[in-house]
């Protein structure tokens, strides 16, 4: 892949979106190879976590590529969001969990990309936003919606009918990213909360991130109905038998994701 990196250490998959000429912006290109590298995720196996990050120190992703996008026809347009949805759906069925390390600039898409993960750290150095209203659009690859879902809605409105960008620390302070992070110390960080949930059980991650997902948008009884089925699924697992004998025998548990 040209534009797109993926390694493996042990069972931590990191996904590099490397344009930093670009300030690593997303194109066509790199959708489908941001597309065929979460692909492989699925195929391995053995992967239980996955961070996502940019190259350089001055972006996670500064958004779409506006040279490119600056003279699409409205079907044109059309084929590049859902190329972006698609990006974003699958981040959020993968069913291991997914860390933005979001190193630099995470506007527009970029800012998108990190929504569509399931938990978001930011290096101190971070901007993120949605300014798209500042070239006449709006967000298009769901960041309307995960926003809104993730801040509330008055917040998300003020942000994209804006188009204002925010450091770090007011995103924290928005519930918009976890924790701020000095610069060499972001993916580090995210390496140990990467490392802590494959040790748990990956079956089990895997249906609290099915549940979780799914049950946001169901009514409150809905979603315990989900879970309580979950819960009992869980119990024909060979995990399920290991982490519970291995807790009765205090020592740590040997989780296969069988």
């Amino acid at each position: 892949m040209e534009y797109v990196r993926l390694e493996k250490e042990g069972s931590i998959a990191t996904i590099t979106i490397d344009r930093p000429k670009a300030l690593n912006a997303l194109n066509l290109t790199t959708l489908k190879e941001l597309k065929q590298a979460l692909a492989q995720v699925v195929k391995t196996a053995d992967v239980r976590a996955v961070i996502l990050t940019g190259a350089g120190e001055k972006a996670f992703v500064a958004g779409a590529d506006i040279g490119e996008m600056a003279g699409y026809s409205t079907s044109q347009a059309l084929s590049f969001a859902q190329a972006g949805h698609r990006i974003m759906t699958i981040l959020e069925a993968l069913p291991v969990p997914t860390i933005a390390a979001v190193n630099g600039f995470a506007l527009g898409g970029g800012c998108e990309l990190a929504l569509a993960c399931d938990l978001i750290y930011a290096s101190e150095k971070a901007k993120l936003g949605l300014p798209e209203v500042s070239l006449g659009v709006i967000p298009g690859f769901g960041g309307t919606q995960r926003l809104a879902r993730l801040v509330g809605r008055s917040r998300a409105k003020e942000l994209i009918f804006t188009g204002d960008l925010i450091d770090a620390a007011r995103a924290r302070e928005y519930g918009l990213v976890l924790e701020v992070l000095p610069p060499d110390k972001l993916m580090a960080h995210c390496r140990d909360v990467a490392n802590k949930i494959a040790s748990r059980g990956p079956s089990a991650v895997a249906q609290a991130k099915r549940v979780i997902e799914h049950g946001a948008d169901l009514t409150l009884a809905a979603g315990n109905e989900m879970e309580r089925q979950a819960f009992a699924l869980l119990f024909g697992t060979q995990d399920q038998k290991e982490g519970m004998k291995a807790f009765v025998e205090k020592r740590p548990a040997a989780f296969t994701g069988q």
